[in-house]
């Protein structure tokens, strides 16, 4: 397995995975900060998510936090383990390492894919077809919405790379 830019133990991966943690967490911030934020969450009853946004919202709501959750924590730990193998010049193109990533990448990108996507059919539902962004904060769930698939954008090259890395050795 060849070292080349954007694989694990590279300065281009880590400035991936820097990329995709950044990408992450601002999605899920911006979820976090939202004054009804508590309403979207899997400890309110169903009653509460009804009257609030109906079933479709608070779930794929509750999916693009848990989803972006996920990636941020598996960027951020995939990025200190690039920070140790740059700094004690250390290879990870171990076949083990390789197949650990690129199947972490794969289920990630996976789920914040489909998290963004859902997201972004329920916001455009309420934006477009139902009229009723002034009851709700679409602005902020637009933007959640595209920093998730800025971090799918940013993940699909480090499987990609590890993927490759995997068919070719």
């Amino acid at each position: 397995m060849k070292d080349f830019q954007g694989m694990p133990g590279t300065q281009g991966g880590l400035a991936l995975r820097i990329c995709q943690f950044v990408f992450a967490a601002v999605g899920l911030c911006i979820m976090a900060t939202t004054s009804d934020f508590p309403s979207v969450t899997a400890f309110c009853d169903d009653e509460d998510l009804q009257n609030l946004y109906g079933d479709a919202d608070a779930i794929n709501e509750i999916y693009l936090v848990a989803a972006t959750g996920l990636q941020s924590l598996w960027s951020l730990s995939l990025a200190i383990i690039d920070i140790y193998a740059l700094l004690v010049m250390r290879s990870l193109q171990n076949y083990r390492v390789v197949t650990f990533f690129t199947i972490g990448d794969g289920i990630a990108s996976t789920f914040t894919f489909a998290a963004a996507c859902s997201s972004a059919g329920i916001t455009v539902l309420i934006d477009n077809d139902l009229d009723i962004c002034s009851q709700n904060h679409c602005v902020q769930f637009e933007t959640a919405t595209a920093m998730a698939f800025i971090s799918w954008f940013t993940t699909l090259p480090s499987f990609l790379f590890n993927l490759w890395s995997l068919a070719s050795g």
